[in-house]
């Protein structure tokens, strides 16, 4: 899997960025070693013991191994390291098989991997709803549809949430560990929370881009600018839900795409680069 070193983002300001308080401690740093060395982060396991690598198109799946080091592929599909689910087990991964028909519209199978027997099952076919790939086990879920909407199911239903309005884009949307939150971004307005029924809104961040739970309280992202081509800049930033905010890796780094659950953080960066860390 090959990632093409352009990443088209929206120019942000880093420097007006100040750390008030150190919310996270790094305990430790080591960067991953793989056969390639163009790829990205998908996901990172509930217990934090292996990570989801994807090339830069979000093409091909791959699972590393964090405590041995060494990592196999799941997966060759297009759009497969896009929105990837993980169930709450870490056995079960749910992702998308990206086919473009003879209508030239874009659609996707919805494809299930069991990562003990390795079998894959098909849930779906043709679709354009990405709320096909929520953890049909879990209590709740929410997913991003092809309307930039959020999507959420909840105690058997599935509703469309669009908390800060239907006219804006939604991404990154994610439930909280204790189930009683919404993360998401809004295109050009920032960083949000809200309740299970899409309200209580709060602004986290205005920069605050892929926003990742790191537990109930406290969000991680990335806060990147660009020269309208390449990104210049990028840091890891932690904010909570009372107001603290924290640089956790420098813009210099150019650290992207966070994915974090307790006690782990991981990135990766513009270069190719994928880094753990430990922290607490």
């Amino acid at each position: 899997m090959h990632m093409k070193k352009t990443f088209l983002t929206i120019a942000i300001g880093l420097s007006s960025l100040i750390a008030s308080a150190q919310v996270l401690e790094i305990a430790s740093m080591r960067q991953l070693t793989t056969p390639d060395e163009e790829l990205k982060i998908a996901g990172i396991s509930p217990a934090g013991d292996y990570l989801l690598l994807t090339d830069g198109g979000n093409t091909g799946l791959s699972r590393y191994d964090l405590q041995t080091n060494t990592m196999s592929t799941i997966t060759d599909a297009q759009g497969a390291g896009w929105n990837v689910q993980i169930s709450k087990d870490g056995e079960t991964i749910t992702y998308r098989q990206v086919n473009i028909g003879n209508d030239k519209l874009v659609k996707q199978d919805v494809v299930q991997y069991n990562l003990n027997t390795k079998r894959q099952m098909v849930l779906a076919k043709n679709q354009r709803d990405a709320s096909q790939l929520m953890d049909a086990t879990a209590p709740y879920a929410v997913a991003i549809n092809e309307n930039l909407h959020m999507v959420l199911k909840h105690n058997g239903k599935t509703i469309v949430l669009t908390p800060n309005g239907k006219e804006q884009a939604y991404n990154w949307a994610s439930i909280s560990p204790d189930g009683s939150k919404i993360l998401y971004y809004v295109s050009g307005m920032g960083c949000y929370v809200c309740d299970m029924e899409g309200k209580n809104v709060k602004q986290i961040a205005q920069h605050c881009r892929a926003p990742q739970w790191y537990d109930n309280h406290t969000i991680i992202g990335m806060a990147d600018e660009d020269d309208g081509t390449y990104v210049t800049a990028s840091a890891i930033v932690v904010y909570t839900l009372t107001g603290q905010s924290q640089i956790l890796i420098d813009k210099h780094m150019m650290a992207i795409y966070p994915y974090a659950v307790e006690g782990k953080v991981a990135f990766s960066t513009t270069h190719g680069d994928i880094y753990m860390l430990d922290v607490k």
